[in-house]
């Protein structure tokens, strides 16, 4: 089994070539998303998209997350991750599988047809999540790449995967929203340290192994600089698995709430952990046979049952 992207093997942080492509489809006049967009993506290693969803499908995405915050004695323990030091919720993951609505969000057209578009492949669901923050108490996302995680402890082999923030508050320069560091994809930064055991039930709630050295990362900020898309309930960010991103915490009184849905090429599925010897569990990624999304089309409040 080849590693082409060998991290947190060696004591030193090293910048490697991208080996991989970004959008692996070839655009057409077809395509879900238009030249300039694509182009975009390939440059940057995001893209914000506007206006997809009608008032009422995101009225009805916002109160089916308010509900699984509200309500989480109905869903699987393990999958809901709480604020360090707190009990306020910071993550739930695998949503698409413990809520109908977020099965039909992640299989929407207008969404999985994008990612089918940019990874030129089928797709399935690598991972999806919930993240939350709350008022005053929402605590940063570290600098890191996902891919680079992905990599070392789940077998992801190749950068062949995006992820889809879609937006289910206001997003504002001040309640601690994305940030990316636009450009970074374009090179894989390894990170240093050797994975402990179990590294995920600590990871999940503040990150200390495939994190980025601040030496690497001051170079990729000075060299690309750092955007913070914002946006209205329903915006929808489109990000490479491999762009360096991360979020500052929020002392506002505004809350922060996103759905994530990782999007993985069915021929990239996962192989062995090229890191460390036990995978992460279920809840963080997808292991086995993919199955394809299927092709969703019409309102998302077709999901919710009557």
């Amino acid at each position: 089994m080849t590693d082409h992207y060998p991290s947190r093997c060696a004591d030193q942080a090293r910048l490697l070539p991208r080996l991989d492509p970004v959008v692996h489809g070839a655009w057409h006049p077809q395509s879900p998303l238009s030249q300039a967009q694509a182009d975009f993506f390939e440059e940057n290693g995001y893209l914000v998209l506007e206006n997809l969803f009608e008032a009422e499908e995101i009225d009805t995405l916002r109160a089916e997350a308010a509900g699984l915050l509200g309500h989480p004695k109905g869903l699987k323990p393990d999958t809901i991750i709480t604020e360090p030091g707190g009990t306020e919720v910071r993550s739930i993951f695998e949503i698409h599988r413990q809520n109908a609505m977020m099965a039909w969000l992640a299989a929407d057209a207008r969404l999985s047809e994008v990612a089918r578009f940019l990874l030129a492949d089928d797709v399935y669901i690598h991972q999806s999540r919930l993240n939350y923050k709350p008022g005053f108490q929402g605590r940063e996302f570290y600098w890191h790449s996902d891919f680079e995680t992905w990599h070392v402890e789940d077998g992801m082999p190749r950068m062949r995967a995006l992820s889809m923030s879609v937006l289910l508050a206001r997003n504002t320069p001040h309640n601690g929203p994305l940030m990316l560091i636009p450009g970074s994809h374009r090179e894989f930064l390894t990170c240093v340290g050797e994975t402990p055991e179990n590294h995920y039930k600590s990871s999940l709630k503040k990150q200390e192994y495939g994190v980025p050295d601040e030496d690497s990362l001051a170079d990729l900020v000075n060299r690309h600089g750092i955007v913070a898309p914002t946006g209205e309930p329903g915006t929808v960010i489109i990000f490479d698995c491999n762009i360096m991103h991360g979020s500052n915490g929020n002392i506002t009184p505004f809350p922060r709430a996103n759905a994530f849905l990782v999007y993985n090429a069915v021929s990239n599925r996962l192989e062995k952990p090229f890191g460390v010897e036990k995978p992460r569990p279920w809840f963080l990624a997808h292991r086995g046979e993919p199955e394809p999304l299927p092709h969703r089309h019409g309102p998302l409040v077709e999901a919710v049952p009557a």
